[in-house]
């Protein structure tokens, strides 16, 4: 028996990068896993199919959780698939690296919207079968840069600052009901979201020059361990908290 038997995970963005690992790594745990797109239902077809075929249980989904009917549908459709709903993942999210002068409405909406506004209204969703049952844990994946900022990165330093107080808030509410709240916090990890970004002319040279351990670029699997420990019972007595998973980025 695996910790994770008879639990009932959602993974937003589990369909690409970090998400699609934590969501493997829930599957391999023994979680029956809802894997949620955005747009490609096919890429979450598929991450499920890779976990069916390790000998786990896992199912596509396709939901925006920037909008609040999509939060509340994709809740009630994991449940009438899969059953009630025991562990949430916030990992959907959108970074767009722009300057000030370079960054729209838009992109500031699709930003907070996504990254922040997601996180609220899926766990709103998703909160009140958790209190039916007197437990539940929630993950929020933030970022390194909710703590430290960014200069050309304004948006997505708002929403993921905003999302690691999220977290407190959360904890704060419904820790009475048995729900464990806590974040994970990557730093800069490889994703095809981020290829242009690696490939510039020595970028990795000069970020591992300034990396404590010499390496900058963490993996996506770096991720899905922290992730399985606090969704676990081992992690029962953390609450609030968050996780930094940055190869020391942050400790400077």
């Amino acid at each position: 028996m695996t910790r994770l038997d008879g639990k009932v995970a959602i993974v937003t963005g589990g369909s690409r990068g970090i998400g699609a690992s934590i969501a493997r790594r829930l599957g391999a745990d023994g979680a029956h896993v809802a894997v949620v797109a955005h747009r490609a239902r096919d890429k979450a077809e598929a991450v499920a199919q890779e976990i069916e075929a390790a000998g786990g249980r896992a199912a596509p989904f396709q939901a925006d959780v920037s909008r609040v009917a999509e939060c509340e549908r994709l809740a009630a459709e994991v449940t009438d698939a899969l059953g009630t709903i025991d562990i949430l993942v916030n990992n959907a999210g959108v970074y767009h690296p722009l300057p000030m002068e370079e960054t729209t409405e838009a992109l500031w909406d699709a930003q907070i919207d996504i990254n922040l506004k997601g996180s609220f209204f899926m766990a709103k969703a998703v909160a009140p079968m958790m209190k039916a049952k007197g437990a539940g844990k929630i993950v929020n994946i933030t970022s390194t840069l909710g703590v430290v900022g960014s200069s050309a990165g304004a948006a997505y330093c708002a929403s993921k600052g905003g999302q690691m107080q999220l977290t407190k808030a959360l904890a704060l509410e419904l820790g009475p009901h048995g729900i464990n709240v806590n974040a994970v916090a990557p730093g800069a990890t490889v994703t095809d979201m981020n290829a242009a970004i690696r490939a510039e002319p020595g970028k990795e040279e000069r970020m591992n020059a300034l990396s404590p351990m010499g390496r900058y670029w963490a993996e996506a699997e770096d991720m899905s361990g922290a992730v399985a420990y606090l969704v676990s019972e081992d992690a029962k007595a953390v609450h609030g908290a968050h996780i930094m998973i940055d190869l020391g980025w942050t400790a400077w």
